[in-house]
């Protein structure tokens, strides 16, 4: 009798795992989500390496970003796995990670605690307009030519913080430009061009895993010839607490200051118009679309990732969203949310990695934050120039993205200039009243923070 027992609970287990999941339904097998779910792993598992990196830069401490990064993606990925049961993962998003770090903390002068009660505001908005709808009533009333330049302007954003970290772009000490070609010859700028160019050719091979691979490659060569690389361990007990702890660190009461709250919806617009399309791109590549368009569990998708923002705020990480790298595993045949929840339970193994985050150099990680610049860019072909006042606009929004350094600077010029431009060429019949509604409100919402006219110092909340 046990030894029935013994022969039927694999078995039975497959069977449990299948009806859950629907896997057989819609048509897919446990090792093929397995794979699936360790390929996304694979080609997403590169942020753990380059959010702290990003955060770092604003003084955040790496090892316990390292942590949080990691309990962001178990988690975030851990709900849509099981609850939505879809095939997407979800981490703190590249974007928003620089937005916070550069944008909030190092260009507005926002002190650590406030900016994870941010974090942790944006996730419980975020979350309220996702269940109310009204999160589906802004995607429906978005411009699609700011939606890309939106993608572009970020895309250019994350080019110039990478270029800038590795000196391949300077401040300009001359007159002139604000920004001048660096040392050429200098080990920094020479690996991360070489490795941009290796994580070029390893995705065009669809090599699984091509970007860790090249930062893996990159770091053991500056271990061997940096001395500025040094070794402290590969394996560690994670620590929720002590020095340097970001666990329940934030401060929402400084959040809750009226000259944070714009930023708070600068967060939100960025993660609505960031992940709402990445999450559409990876049901549609998975076939899971129903006949109308929507997405299968889309409610339960939508609401995973704004919850894991809240998640992040309190473990003292950034701002979560669906990894567009998802589509790796989709691609390698995911189709059900067991792809999704192995992806969180290899997250959960990487904990007690985390000395692996101070072995990394900025070079290492330089190269696939332009690799992801590059990708966004391709927005640019999804521009309608048919419609000049649409695609200008969205244009408008990518380069003041950069230029000013702020997201939302970006989103706000462009909703301004696609207003007035359709109203001054005559076709103002082609405008709702909803995109002229979010016009009016970023322009309040900027025009009256003084955030974004100055830095504000941390003791200001105190």
């Amino acid at each position: 009798m046990s030894v029935d027992s013994t022969h039927n609970t694999p078995n039975e287990s497959t069977r449990g795992l299948d009806r859950y999941f629907q896997i057989t339904e819609r048509g897919s097998s446990v090792k093929q989500e397995i794979i699936a779910g360790l390929t996304t792993f694979l080609a997403m598992v590169y942020s753990v390496i380059v959010v702290p990196s990003m955060l770092g830069a604003a003084g955040f401490n790496q090892s316990a970003v390292f942590i949080a990064t990691c309990l962001v993606a178990a988690f975030g990925s851990l709900l849509m796995g099981l609850w939505a049961r879809l095939p997407m993962a979800i981490g703190c998003a590249i974007s928003l990670t620089a937005f916070t770090a550069f944008s909030l903390v190092l260009g507005q002068g926002v002190c650590i605690p406030v900016a994870l009660g941010a974090v942790f505001l944006m996730g419980v908005v975020f979350t309220f307009i996702t269940v109310t709808g009204i999160r589906g009533w802004i995607m429906r009333n978005m411009p699609t030519g700011i939606a890309h330049g939106t993608g572009i302007g970020i895309g250019l954003f994350l080019l110039l913080i990478a270029a800038n970290g590795v000196g391949l772009v300077i401040k300009n000490p001359q007159a002139g430009l604000p920004v001048a070609f660096g040392d050429f010859m200098s080990l920094p700028v020479i690996m991360s061009l070489v490795g941009l160019a290796a994580i070029i050719g390893l995705e065009k091979r669809r090599v699984p895993g091509g970007i860790l691979l090249v930062i893996i490659a990159i770091s053991v060569f500056g271990l061997i010839f940096d001395p500025n690389v040094k070794y402290h361990g590969l394996f560690a007990l994670p620590t929720f607490g002590g020095d340097g702890s970001l666990l329940g660190s934030l401060d929402i009461m400084g959040a809750l200051n009226p000259v944070i709250l714009p930023t708070v919806l600068a967060l939100v617009m960025t993660a609505i118009f960031d992940a709402t399309g990445t999450i559409r791109a990876v049901a549609g590549q998975a076939n899971l679309l129903t006949e109308r368009g929507n997405i299968i569990s889309g409610g339960k998708a939508l609401t995973a990732d704004s919850v894991s923002s809240i998640f992040a705020g309190f473990v003292g990480g950034s701002p979560a969203a669906v990894y567009i790298e998802s589509a790796a595993g989709t691609a390698a045949g995911g189709k059900t949310g067991l792809t999704a929840t192995t992806v969180g339970l290899l997250f959960v193994m990487m904990l007690f990695l985390a000395p692996l985050s101070s072995l990394v150099p900025s070079y290492a990680t330089a190269p696939a934050l332009m690799y992801v610049g590059l990708l966004m860019l391709s927005n640019v072909s999804k521009l309608d120039m048919d419609d000049s006042v649409d695609a200008l606009s969205g244009l408008l929004c990518a380069v003041f993205i950069v230029l000013t350094g702020n997201i939302v600077t970006g989103i706000m010029l462009g909703f301004v200039s696609l207003v007035i431009g359709r109203v001054v060429s005559g076709d103002f019949k082609r405008l709702n009243i909803g995109t002229v509604i979010i016009a009016i409100a970023l322009v309040v919402f900027y025009a009256g923070g003084g955030l974004f006219k100055s830095r504000l110092p941390c003791c200001s909340f105190a």
